[in-house]
C-alpha cells in the first residue's frame, strides 16, 4: 500500500499541497483530477520521490520514497513534459531504461513497438506530439516496475491509441502486482478505467472514493408536485445542487438511492426519476459548490 500522510509541498509562497493524506491500494488503478493548477502534478512528483514533501511523507508499503533508491527502483514515473535522450531513437531509449530497470522486457518492449507502429530506428526528435507520448508509454510498460505513475497520460493520443493505451493499463493491473497512479483532466478517460478517485482543488483534496461508490451515492432527481414548492421542501436531504425550471426541479444528491428514493415518494411527487450522473458531472458540481469556474447548465451552450 502507499500511504500519503499530510503531505504539504510549498513553492516560494506558493502552497501547491495542503495538507493531503490518501491511500492507494495495490493492484488497482488511483486517478487524480482536479482543477488547472491544483497541485496534481506535484503530488506525482511527490509520490515518484522527486519531490521532498515540506510536511507529512509518502511511504510505499512503509518504506518512505525520498532518496531511498530501494523504493524508487520500482517506480517509473512518465511526466507531462516528455524527456528523451537528444538524438535518441527508441532502440537508444531502450537500452537506457535497461541500464536503469533491471527487470526491463526487452521482448515486451519490440511487442509494444509493433502494437504502436512506431519506428524503433527514426529519431524521436522527429516524432509527432502523439507519438512521443506512445515512446514513453511503451518505455514505462516495458520496465516491470511495480508502480507506473502517468501525468496526462491521454494528452495528444487519438480516441483509437486511447483505447489500446487504456486496455495495455487494464492487462499491466490484472497480469500482476502493478499500481497504476494516473492523472487526467480527461474524466471521461478515467470513468470506466479507474477503482479509485480523488479530486484535488488550489493544494487541497476535496473527494477522495471509490469509483463505484461516487457514481452510487451522488445522483441527479428531477422531482415534481402539484403544489408549489422550493429548496425547504427537502430539509434532511444532503443536497449539493438544486435548479427549478417551471414545476420540475433537478436535484444532485449525495445519500443511499433506494433511502433517498423511499422518503421522496413519501412526499407524494407526481414525477419522480432518478438518474446516474457521470464522473464529469460529480467533479463539475463539487467544483461549483467550491465556487470554481461556471455552472453546469452553461457549460452545454
Amino acid at each position: 500500500m502507499i500511504e500519503i500522510k499530510n503531505v504539504c509541498k510549498k513553492f516560494d509562497r506558493f502552497e501547491a499541497l495542503k495538507n493531503i493524506s490518501s491511500n492507494i491500494e495495490e493492484g488497482s488503478i488511483y486517478g487524480m483530477v482536479g482543477s488547472n493548477g491544483a497541485g496534481k502534478s506535484t503530488l506525482l512528483r511527490v509520490l515518484a520521490g522527486i519531490y521532498k514533501p515540506d510536511n507529512g511523507v509518502v511511504e510505499f508499503n512503509s518504506k518512505v520514497v525520498y532518496n531511498n533508491p530501494d523504493v524508487k527502483k520500482d517506480i517509473c514515473f512518465v511526466g507531462d513534459e516528455l524527456f528523451f535522450l537528444p538524438g535518441a531513437n527508441l532502440k537508444n531509449m531502450a537500452s537506457f531504461y535497461k541500464d536503469i530497470y533491471d527487470d526491463f522486457n526487452i521482448d515486451k518492449f519490440k511487442e509494444l513497438v509493433a502494437s504502436f507502429k512506431l519506428d524503433i530506428s527514426k529519431n524521436i526528435g522527429y516524432f509527432s506530439k502523439g507519438m512521443r507520448r506512445q515512446a514513453a508509454i511503451i518505455l514505462a510498460l516495458s520496465t516491470n516496475a511495480k508502480y507506473l505513475l502517468f501525468d496526462e497520460t491521454f494528452d495528444g493520443l487519438d480516441p483509437v491509441v486511447r483505447r489500446h493505451v487504456k486496455n495495455l493499463l487494464y492487462d499491466k493491473v490484472l497480469q500482476g502486482e502493478t499500481t497504476i497512479i494516473i492523472s487526467s483532466h480527461s474524466l471521461r478517460e478515467l470513468e470506466d478505467l479507474c477503482d479509485h478517485l480523488i479530486l484535488i482543488h488550489q493544494g487541497g483534496l476535496v473527494l477522495d472514493s471509490d469509483v463505484l461508490d461516487l457514481k452510487t451515492h451522488k445522483f441527479k432527481v428531477q422531482v415534481a408536485f402539484k403544489e408549489d414548492f422550493d429548496k425547504t421542501k427537502f430539509d434532511g436531504f444532503e443536497i449539493i445542487n438544486f435548479v427549478k425550471q417551471g414545476s420540475v426541479a433537478n436535484i444532485i444528491i449525495n445519500g443511499n438511492k433506494d433511502e433517498v428514493y423511499d422518503r421522496l415518494s413519501s412526499l407524494n411527487p407526481i414525477l419522480l426519476e432518478i438518474l446516474p450522473l457521470t464522473l464529469e458531472e460529480v467533479f463539475i458540481y463539487e467544483m461549483e459548490s467550491l465556487g470554481y469556474c461556471c455552472k453546469l447548465e452553461e457549460l452545454a451552450m
